[in-house]
């Protein structure tokens, strides 16, 4: 069963009583859409060649038989057409992302929030790569900042990005400069990728495709880069140490509030306010024990990344796929949903579990949920105390109905990887870490960016052969995204793990002290994994990012940000692994473009295998190959 549900005994358990409780789970619902293998769902939707973007749909395309849709699309450009809507959309919610960030930023340069800046080395590194004037107070180069990206956001499409220009590598530039790839300001971008996909506008498969690779080079950028060294500059540069994961950091005899989606900035505030005496004693005055925020998902790896783990700030969950595990615990009292992963089935948990459902994101509604707080960041401190009060009233009523779930698994991972404290972790200088792939120790690094699915397994459990397969073979991981919350609870982000590594590998991790899978934190990372590879170009002498020992790997890949990210890592250069298969196997002229006719252009391609030992087997002829090129 574990194969089919998760690789996490945790959600095993809890998997049980949600059978016992007679609840509807993502397992259920999956299987009801044609589980016995995906095969038995539509064949032309899974295909990616159905269409219903005009009243002539849906139409279904059959390049076999040259069957086009009504308009004369091919099945190529139906797929693509397809895949760059969603890129669309995952893009679309990156940058919202980033915009609350600046304005965060904004408000708290002003004084008007209940942060500060964090780090003002980094604010004025990251403003002087962007070439803005550093001089005066840090309030002011953070407004200067924040005016500058705005400004740059909102180029029109045909004016280079200034961005892009300061921070992304020569020789890649002028790779995207030949193809057309180089990009304009994020929104130009993003109107001028819709627009495209309207009916009887660009029907072209390949230059479908190259505007997708464009909007992807815009949002690494813009959107992710600037999103997380923002953060950085608010909440702390992510630094290694302790942090305890998987479902048992929940007690039922404590206020936990959870703090759930992709942005963390109630998070932050809830847990400044949870630390503080009063709060832990309003908690105490209704019979709990104390009162903890507890961190999930996204949100939950861009806290616990940065902030070290105590009473208050307790521990992390997991992934996405464990959200309902979580809210039958009987140990919830308020999920707080900010932009993105929180379930539309979440308001029947709130029900027969007894927490507090509340969005904090204007972009996030349920069905029958009216009580909402959107954030602001001027007022981020009141909007917290306001959560937390609500799950201070909501303990005893939960306490008293509802049967908990305790002694469930709990254990610790090393978190809080960047490129800053890698750089530490090496003295200073990535001369250990080339010295080690170079002398052959190391073969390559593998960036593990992924989601989790149930498309082909139960949650994690390819991810995690896939990963165990990487280090065995010498291959550093950096894990981002949910993959990297998989990596956490599966027990690989501990230094114990390298056990499972190859002899190379674990050498250098004992030498560190580091775990073979280095905690680099949520899928907004993945800008930061490319600006670390420029470093790594640089530093060996400005070796094109495509001939790096390098691979990217999606091992379950789930949900529409996952698919710009894909196309972004294919125009820097990477190979990069993806399963389950995308929906595009009924376009043969796309799937050879992505596949094969993608690295003569960019010099990345796209790789697909659902056998984790054969998946690995090709990342590592790529990363031998480039060995060889390189003379290594």
């Amino acid at each position: 069963m574990q194969d089919r549900i998760s690789q996490h005994e945790s959600v095993i358990r809890m998997y049980e009583r949600l059978k016992k409780d007679g609840m509807n789970t993502i397992w259920d619902r999956y299987e009801a859409q044609g589980l016995g293998g995906p095969d038995k769902r539509c064949p032309f939707c899974q295909g990616g060649v159905r269409c219903d973007l005009c009243s002539n749909g849906p139409c279904r395309s059959d390049a076999a038989k040259n069957k086009k849709g009504v308009c004369g699309i091919t099945a190529d450009g139906m797929a693509m057409r397809m895949m760059l809507l969603r890129n669309v959309m995952g893009a679309s919610t990156y940058h919202y992302h980033t915009e609350q960030t600046l304005k965060t930023l904004r408000a708290t340069a002003r004084g008007q929030t209940p942060f500060r800046i964090a780090e003002p080395d980094k604010l004025s590194t990251f403003a002087r790569r962007l070439g803005i004037d550093t001089s005066g107070a840090d309030r002011d180069v953070a407004l200067r900042l924040c005016d500058f990206a705005e400004a740059d956001f909102n180029r029109k499409a045909d004016e280079p990005s200034l961005i892009v220009g300061a921070l992304a590598p020569g020789e890649r530039q002028e790779t995207w400069r030949k193809l057309d790839i180089f990009p304009g300001g994020f929104h130009g971008e993003v109107m001028r990728c819709t627009s495209s996909c309207l009916t009887n506008v660009d029907g072209y498969y390949v230059s479908l495709a190259l505007k997708a690779m464009r909007l992807g080079v815009a949002m690494a950028y813009q959107s992710q880069i600037v999103n997380e060294y923002c953060q950085d500059v608010l909440f702390g540069i992510p630094r290694p140490h302790q942090m305890r994961v998987d479902l048992g950091v929940l007690a039922p005899d404590f206020v936990n509030v959870l703090p759930n989606g992709h942005e963390p900035f109630l998070g932050f505030a809830m847990v400044q306010l949870a630390r503080q005496p009063e709060w832990q004693q309003k908690a105490k005055g209704v019979g709990a024990k104390g009162l903890r925020v507890i961190a999930n998902i996204e949100t939950g790896q861009e806290m616990i990344q940065r902030w070290q783990m105590d009473d208050a700030f307790y521990g992390f969950t997991g992934n996405w796929i464990m959200q309902e595990a979580v809210l039958a615990s009987g140990c919830v009292d308020l999920f707080a949903c900010d932009m993105n992963c929180s379930m539309p089935v979440d308001p029947l948990y709130a029900q027969k579990y007894k927490f507090k459902l509340i969005p904090v994101s204007d972009l996030v509604a349920f069905e029958g949920i009216t009580n909402r707080i959107d954030y602001e960041p001027a007022k981020a401190e009141a909007q917290a105390a306001q959560l937390l009060q609500m799950a201070i009233d909501n303990f005893q009523e939960r306490r008293a109905a509802i049967e908990p779930v305790t002694q469930l698994p709990m254990t610790e991972a090393v978190v809080g990887f960047s490129t800053e404290s890698i750089l530490a972790a090496l003295g200073g200088s990535l001369d250990p870490l080339l010295a080690a792939i170079k002398g052959g120790t190391l073969r390559g690094v593998a960036g593990l960016v992924s989601c989790t699915t149930l498309r082909d397994h139960g949650q994690d459990v390819h991810t995690v052969r896939v990963a165990k397969e990487l280090i065995k073979r010498d291959v550093l991981v950096l894990a981002m995204g949910c993959g990297n919350g998989a990596m956490q609870v599966a027990g690989l982000c501990s230094p114990e793990a390298r056990e499972f590594a190859g002899a190379g590998l674990r050498g250098l991790c004992q030498q560190l002290g580091v775990p073979p899978v280095l905690s680099y934190g949520t899928c907004t990372d993945t800008g930061r994994l490319a600006d670390l590879l420029a470093a790594v170009s640089g530093a060996l002498g400005g070796v094109p990012v495509p001939d790096l020992p390098v691979v990217a790997a999606a091992p379950e890949y789930m949900e529409q940000k996952a698919t710009i990210d894909a196309v972004f890592a294919m125009a820097l250069g990477l190979y990069t692994y993806v399963n389950p298969v995308p929906t595009v196997t009924g376009a043969p002229n796309l799937v050879k473009l992505l596949t094969q006719d993608c690295a003569q252009l960019t010099g990345g391609l796209l790789n697909v295998e659902t056998d984790a030992v054969k998946a690995v087997d090709s990342m590592l002829g790529h990363i031998e190959a480039k060995r060889k090129k390189l003379g290594i």
